[in-house]
């Protein structure tokens, strides 16, 4: 009973052949690096376990209580060839895995802009980065391509062999973005800003998803991504230019709300503004953006006359939409125009560039960290480090 029992498993070793194992077999570099960190760990940690099991199973036989061949040292307490090797392997692995845990934690940081297309193909000023806007909506994923003035509903498009710089936000509740081929997940938070870097290196088609629970139509939350030529791309961008939707803030209002299993849409046209308004929790005209309410505050704030800017609240912006007489409108409205805010949203998303120039990452290092005596620190709150201390060459 017990052998048939075993021989049923056989099957299911089949079927498991028929997986695709994406995550150890990517098609982009940052996701390559990832494996290979993920490999050399487990060899590592496979190091010490594997002697341990095997060293279980021959004392427990060696040693058992029919045996008479082996040797009785009842009064045996002390091994100085064996106290080394119990605590130098383990300690060797330790430290092994430590410093590859650095290493990667910083070399391979989703904001920092990746420096090199491929093994031995570094990033160079020619390379342009594609930058790309996303949106996690309940439940579906909207993609800006602000350089090219499109954007797209659950299917992202990139060039192989250029770096792509992904800037991510939530319109609702946290979510998670996440391209197994391409690169590790990323969380996408309402009100904040994420990022990640990579590159794609292999045409294909390829899946994305969200890792990250949200909903009842979670589970359809799921995208296409293509890896293709650079003429291929400019096929896609004209086609996606070639439809008839245009994105605004009234068009997204439509879209933000709630739908299961979206099919896939472009549009021809996008609002420049737009995606510096959903991070901001202002598309709904009328309202203050978040940004504009932390700089008054960062001044001092208004007093009462103030609390009516953070009304009404996110979690009934539905709800309000349907209002009769509208929403509620921000209590200030003298500080600057709604066209002198976006212009410096803008221009503050344009600027993002200058902070993180491509520089020789030759020398083994991570983002913001250089050899003592190499660069000299300072503090900028102005910074996408957000006021942490960064280096300057």
């Amino acid at each position: 009973m017990r052998r048939s029992g075993l021989l049923l498993l056989f099957p299911l070793a089949v079927l498991l052949s028929g997986c695709d194992l994406v995550v150890l077999a990517p098609a982009g570099d940052v996701a390559v690096q990832q494996r290979d960190l993920l490999v050399v760990s487990t060899l590592l940690m496979l190091l010490v376990i594997v002697p341990v099991m095997a060293l279980t199973v021959l004392f427990a036989w060696r040693y058992r209580q029919s045996s008479t061949t082996a040797a009785y040292t009842p009064d045996w307490d002390h091994s100085t060839k064996l106290e080394l090797v119990i605590w130098a392997a383990p300690l060797l692995v330790i430290i092994c895995l430590g410093a590859l845990t650095w290493l990667g934690t910083h070399l391979l940081d989703p904001y920092r802009r990746i420096d090199r297309i491929e093994p031995g193909q570094p990033v160079t000023q020619n390379h342009k980065p594609l930058k790309v806007e996303v949106v996690a909506l309940d439940w579906k994923w909207l993609f800006i391509y602000p350089d090219y003035g499109i954007a797209s509903v659950n299917e992202l498009a990139a060039p192989v062999n250029q770096p792509i710089d992904f800037r991510i936000t939530s319109s609702t509740v946290m979510n998670s973005f996440y391209i197994p081929a391409l690169a590790g997940q990323i969380y996408a938070m309402p009100a904040m800003e994420t990022k990640l870097h990579a590159v794609i290196n292999r045409p294909g088609t390829y899946t994305g998803f969200s890792a990250n629970y949200s909903g009842a139509g979670f589970s359809g939350m799921r995208f296409v991504f293509h890896g293709l030529s650079g003429q291929a791309f400019a096929d896609w961008v004209t086609q996606t230019k070639s439809a008839q939707a245009t994105l605004n803030r009234d068009s997204y209002l439509e879209l933000e709300r709630p739908s299961e299993n979206e099919p896939v849409r472009y549009y021809a046209s996008v609002d420049p503004d737009l995606f510096g308004a959903i991070l901001n929790l202002c598309v709904e005209r009328g309202k203050m953006c978040m940004n504009e309410m932390m700089s008054i505050d960062a001044k001092g704030g208004l007093g009462l006359a103030g609390v009516r800017n953070t009304l009404p609240l996110q979690y009934d912006k539905l709800a309000r939409r349907g209002a009769v007489f509208g929403n509620d409108p921000s209590y200030v409205a003298s500080i600057c125009t709604a066209e002198e805010a976006a212009a410096a949203s803008r221009a503050a998303r344009d600027a993002d560039a200058k902070y993180w120039p491509v520089r020789d990452l030759s020398p083994l290092r991570g983002a913001g960290l250089l050899s003592p005596g190499a660069g000299r620190r300072r503090a900028d709150a102005k910074t996408p480090s957000l006021g942490l201390l960064r280096f300057e060459l």
